[in-house]
């Protein structure tokens, strides 16, 4: 798939529609909260000796990896994206 650097979209924080600078970034590339309850459940569960304590699946990984596309105004320089992540085996971005 490609798609070009810089699109004219419609800009949540101006109002309007100006043009927007097309970042590729991967989805879930944050790392998790370690304050919430079921991480703090979890981080206890794995401490010390033993086991991954849930199954873990073997080879059912997916063929592709889902990307998000983020988008900057070059007015407000502010960023944002639109839907959520897609999966897509090749992704450029040509200069136009």
């Amino acid at each position: 798939m490609e798609m070009p650097q810089v699109v004219r979209k419609y800009c949540p924080f101006c109002k309007k529609h100006t043009e927007h600078k097309v970042r590729r970034e991967k989805v879930g590339a944050r790392s998790r909260r370690t304050l919430a309850h079921d991480q703090r459940r979890f981080l206890r569960k794995k401490a010390g000796y033993g086991g991954f304590p849930r199954p873990n699946p073997k080879g059912r990984e997916k063929p592709t990896r889902k990307l998000d596309l983020r988008y900057q105004c070059t007015e407000c320089k502010k960023e944002h994206i639109i839907g959520r992540g897609f999966r897509v085996k090749k992704f450029e971005l040509k200069k136009s």
